[in-house]
């Protein structure tokens, strides 16, 4: 996050500017106009100038961290707070500056700081988390997530930070904590959708059979800049082990197919090929927007997927849906969906998390929140959905934690009447 910038005006008007005063004000419109080496070196002489303007050590800090040069914008903060800066501000940038040059325990006295100056800083309690997020101590990272969402009830990117935390918390053990934590969310926030499901989750306490759509769409337009490169770290395989069983099924060309939840268009390259018009079908909008940039596909649909099938009856040679249905709990309606989206001879391909049928239950939701399915249940469910089951595969679909997560790669057809 940037450094808060501070400007001096008001108290000098009417009166010739003194010129340390002056070249601050030069450098401020230089940093508003991007020019941030430029507004560096005016700051860096207004100083020399006149040593004791607060505020303007505050932002050649901020100019000295955009440039990458850590320690020198810590010393410019703590300039700030030693010439009388003293209202949390110059605090809380200095924290921000420490935990990114991975001072932490410096950073934290700051935050502290900046907390005690000024308790209703929302910013500051959720940076703190992070901090303490990195330090691995969860349990207090909730606490700061939870002192930031009182101040900020709809700020997304703290219910993000705390579903994230609590689910850390759990698998490292702080379970009856962590359960603890996720029942007072839901209580103070039963409208947030992240509240409401991953704090199911973790609580142990029952889910919606399917993941709310506002959760999925929030979930992933956070998401979405670092998608593909964080998939590509957990050894993500769900895309090329449908485009393989679709090789191996001598998948014909010129069809139309949908990739139905195509996120940001991993499965087009291997679709495409197959495709007479390939159909892109997403609740975020910030995946659709990167799935627009492989210019792979011939329509982008922003919308829900069962309403979304349900409404082209008939439309599709080919649906794939890679690891889409492991948002939904009870999967009837969707695959019933599917399957009267599909021509008579047509294929649904899809994945889902496998559930160990030890386990005795069709589907579960895990603690990050999506499900995981049965074998006999997903058999089951795409026979009632008046599918005829071509295939169904036992696979490795990425990494978690280090551990495999184990797949069902599934092929089905609509018959032909």
């Amino acid at each position: 996050m940037a450094g808060s910038r501070l400007s001096l005006r008001g108290g000098l008007r009417g009166a010739a500017l003194p010129p340390a005063v002056k070249l601050g004000r030069q450098a401020d419109a230089l940093a508003s106009a991007g020019d941030t080496a430029g507004a560096e070196a005016l700051y860096a002489r207004a100083l020399a100038a006149d040593p004791t303007l607060a505020g303007t050590h505050n932002n050649h800090g901020n100019a000295l961290r955009a440039l990458g040069r850590l320690q020198e914008a810590a010393t410019a903060y703590r300039a700030a707070i030693v010439q009388g800066l003293h209202e949390g501000m110059a605090h809380y940038n200095l924290g921000s500056v420490l935990r990114q040059a991975e001072r932490h325990g410096e950073a934290h006295g700051a935050f502290r700081q900046a907390l005690a100056l000024r308790p209703d800083h929302a910013e500051a309690w959720n940076n703190c988390g992070n901090l303490l997020r990195d330090l691995g101590r969860f349990g207090e990272a909730a606490m700061a997530y939870r002192r930031a969402l009182a101040l900020r009830p709809e700020w997304a990117d703290a219910h993000d930070n705390l579903g994230a935390v609590l689910y850390l918390l759990h698998e490292e053990g702080g379970t009856e904590e962590a359960e603890t934590l996720a029942r007072l969310w839901r209580r103070d926030h039963p409208d947030n959708p992240l509240a409401r499901h991953i704090g199911a989750a973790i609580a142990g306490e029952d889910a919606d059979p399917r993941a709310p759509d506002d959760y999925v769409r929030q979930t992933f337009d956070l998401f979405a800049e670092e998608f593909d490169r964080k998939l590509a770290e957990l050894d993500y395989r769900a895309p090329a082990l449908l485009a393989g069983m679709l090789a191996d099924d001598a998948a014909a060309a010129g069809l139309d197919v949908l990739d139905a939840g195509c996120g940001t268009g991993l499965c087009a390259a291997s679709l495409r090929p197959h495709a007479r018009r390939l159909v892109g079908v997403d609740l975020s909008e910030g995946m659709l927007e990167r799935a627009r940039a492989r210019a792979l596909y011939d329509e982008l649909h922003a919308a829900e997927l069962v309403g979304f099938l349900s409404a082209r009856p008939g439309a599709f040679d080919l649906v794939m849906a890679a690891d889409v249905f492991c948002y939904f709990g009870i999967l009837d309606e969707a695959l019933a969906a599917a399957c009267a989206a599909l021509r008579p001879g047509g294929r649904l391909a899809f994945t889902v998390e496998e559930l160990d049928p030890a386990d005795g239950r069709p589907h579960r939701i895990a603690t990050h929140g999506r499900y995981a399915h049965a074998e006999a249940y997903i058999r089951a469910a795409v026979a009632e959905a008046g599918l005829e089951l071509r295939r169904c595969d036992h696979d490795r679909l990425r990494f978690e934690s280090g551990e495999p997560v184990m797949g069902l790669v599934v092929l089905a057809e609509r018959p032909v009447v």
